[in-house]
C-alpha cells in the first residue's frame, strides 16, 4: 500500500505541473515538462510495481505490467533531456548524444512493444531481452556518462551539479545494485529499493528546477531595478538636453541686452546725487549681476570649456580652493579641515575644477548653520584620485538626495540649482563621477573620483 500512496503522489504531483505548463515561462518550458513527464513516468513505475495491484486486482495485472515498460522507457530520456535544459549538451556533447540515443532506444522498444502486443506476445522473449537485459545496459551506460558530465561541472565548482549529484548518486548506487543482484539472482528477485532512490533523485530535480526559477526572479527584479534606474537618468538626460540647448539659444542673446542696460545704470548712478535714488540703481545693477551669473551658469551647462585642458595637481588645486574659503567659514563659526597626498594629478581645466569645489565646499558651509566642521580629503585609490567632502551640518533626507543636481532644486532661498548642476556637468566633463550620501541632522559626505593621470 505504500507504493500505491508514495506513486500516486507523484502522479497527483506531476499532473498540477502539467495543468501549469501554461503559467511557465519559454526559458523553463522545456525544462518543466521533461520533469513533469520524469515524475509522471516514476509515479507510474512504483504503482505498477506495487504487489497490492496484483494481490487484490490481479485480472489486470498485464496492463500494470505494459504499464510499468512505458514508465520505464520513458523515464531515462525525459530525465536526461531535463539534465541537458540544466547543463547544456555537456563535456564533448556526451549529454545530448546519450539523450539521443536512449530517445532512439525508447522509440524501438515501444515500437516493438506494440508489434509484440499486436501479435498476441508471440516475440514475449525478445521483447523481454530488449526491455529488461539490453535496458539495463543502456541505463547503466547512460548513468555513467551523466555521472562523468556531473563530475565535470562539479570540478567547475557548480552547485547544481552538486545537488544533482548527490541525488543521482543515491539513485544509481540503489538502482545498480539492484539491478547486479537481479541478474545474480537470474531475474527472480522483486526489486524493491530502487523507488527510495528514485525518491532522492526525483527530490534533487525539484530543488534544481526552484533554485532555476529562484533564480530567474532575483534576475527579473534586479533587471527591474536597473530599468527603473536608466529611466530615471533618460529622464534626467532629457531635461538636461532641453536646458542645454535652451541655455545655448538664449544666453548670448540675453546677456547683451543686460550689459547694455548695466552700463546705463552705472552712468546714471555716477550721475545720481539723490541717496534714495542711488539705493535703488545699486539694487538694479546687483540683481542684473546676478542675473548675468545665472546666465553664466546656463552656458557653462550647456558647453563646459573643455579647452585649456592640462595637467591639474589635485592636492594643489584643494589647497587654493580651501585657502580662499576658510575666512567664509571661520565668519560662520566653523572650521575647514585638508588632509591631501601629492602628484595626483588630472586632465581638467583648473578654473572650472576650482569653480566645481568652491561650489560644492561652500554647500558645506552654509549647511552648517553656524559652529561646525568640514573635512577635506583626497588620495589615490586603485589608479583613481578619490576626493571626500564631509561635513555635520544639517544634512539632507532621501527625497532631498535624489533631486541633487536637477534644474531649479536648491535648499537656499534665492537659489536656483544651477551651481550644483554646473558642479555636476563640469566633473562630467573631466570624466568623473560624483556621489552624495546624507543622514538628516547629521550632515553629508560627497564623495568625486578621477581618473589618474599618468606621467
Amino acid at each position: 500500500m505504500i507504493d500505491v500512496i508514495l506513486g500516486s503522489s507523484f502522479i497527483f504531483v506531476s499532473i498540477i505541473m502539467f495543468l501549469c505548463t501554461g503559467f511557465v515561462s519559454r526559458n523553463f518550458f522545456v525544462g518543466w515538462n521533461a520533469l513533469s513527464v520524469t515524475i509522471l513516468a516514476v509515479g507510474t513505475m512504483i504503482v505498477t510495481y506495487s504487489p497490492f495491484l496484483y494481490s487484490f486486482y490481479g485480472n489486470y495485472g498485464k496492463l500494470y505490467y505494459k504499464l510499468f515498460d512505458v514508465a520505464q522507457t520513458v523515464t531515462l530520456p525525459s530525465m536526461i533531456l531535463f539534465v541537458r535544459q540544466i547543463f547544456g549538451v555537456g563535456p564533448y556533447s556526451l549529454i545530448k548524444i546519450s539523450f539521443r540515443i536512449t530517445v532512439f532506444y525508447a522509440v524501438f522498444c515501444l515500437s516493438f512493444m506494440t508489434f509484440n502486443l499486436l501479435t498476441h506476445d508471440k516475440y514475449n522473449s525478445i521483447y523481454f531481452l530488449f526491455s529488461v537485459f539490453l535496458f539495463g545496459i543502456v541505463m547503466i551506460a547512460s548513468g555513467v556518462v551523466l555521472v562523468w558530465a556531473l563530475v565535470y561541472y562539479c570540478l567547475k565548482k557548480n552547485k547544481e551539479a552538486y545537488i544533482l549529484c548527490a541525488g543521482l548518486g543515491i539513485f544509481l548506487v540503489t538502482v545498480s545494485m539492484e539491478i547486479l543482484w537481479f541478474y545474480i539472482k537470474e531475474t527472480h528477485y522483486e526489486l524493491y529499493l530502487w523507488k527510495w532512490g528514485v525518491v532522492c533523485f526525483v527530490i534533487s530535480l525539484i530543488v534544481i528546477l526552484g533554485k532555476r526559477i529562484a533564480h530567474n526572479y532575483e534576475q527579473v527584479v534586479a533587471y527591474s531595478k536597473k530599468l527603473e534606474m536608466y529611466n530615471n537618468e533618460l529622464q534626467r538626460s532629457e531635461k538636461m538636453e532641453i536646458i542645454s540647448q535652451l541655455a545655448a539659444s538664449v544666453a548670448h542673446e540675453v546677456r547683451n541686452p543686460l550689459q547694455v542696460t548695466r552700463g546705463f545704470l552705472q552712468l546714471l548712478f555716477e550721475r545720481s546725487s539723490q541717496e534714495k535714488e542711488k539705493s535703488y540703481l545699486d539694487l538694479s545693477i546687483n540683481e542684473l549681476d546676478r542675473a548675468s551669473a545665472i546666465i553664466t551658469d546656463f552656458l557653462t551647462f550647456a558647453k563646459p570649456q573643455t579647452d585649456n585642458n592640462g595637467a591639474l595637481d589635485i592636492g594643489e588645486e584643494l589647497e587654493k580652493i580651501v585657502g580662499i574659503l576658510i575666512p567664509l567659514a571661520n565668519l560662520q563659526g566653523g572650521e575647514v579641515n585638508l588632509k591631501v597626498e601629492r602628484k595626483m594629478l588630472v586632465r581638467g581645466n583648473s578654473s572650472k575644477f576650482k569653480q566645481c569645489m568652491i561650489n560644492i565646499i561652500k554647500n558645506s558651509i552654509e549647511a552648517l548653520n553656524g559652529e561646525g566642521k568640514i573635512d577635506v580629503f583626497a588620495q589615490i585609490i586603485e589608479d583613481k584620485v578619490h576626493i571626500q567632502v564631509r561635513d555635520n551640518g544639517e544634512g539632507m533626507s532621501a527625497n532631498e538626495l535624489e533631486k541633487l543636481g536637477e534644474p531649479y532644486f536648491s535648499k537656499k532661498t534665492k537659489g536656483t540649482g544651477l551651481g550644483l548642476m554646473v558642479s555636476f556637468r563640469i566633473i562630467e566633463s573631466m570624466q568623473g563621477e560624483i556621489r552624495y550620501s546624507s543622514v538628516k541632522g547629521k550632515g553629508t559626505e560627497v564623495n568625486i573620483n578621477f581618473p589618474i593621470l599618468k606621467e
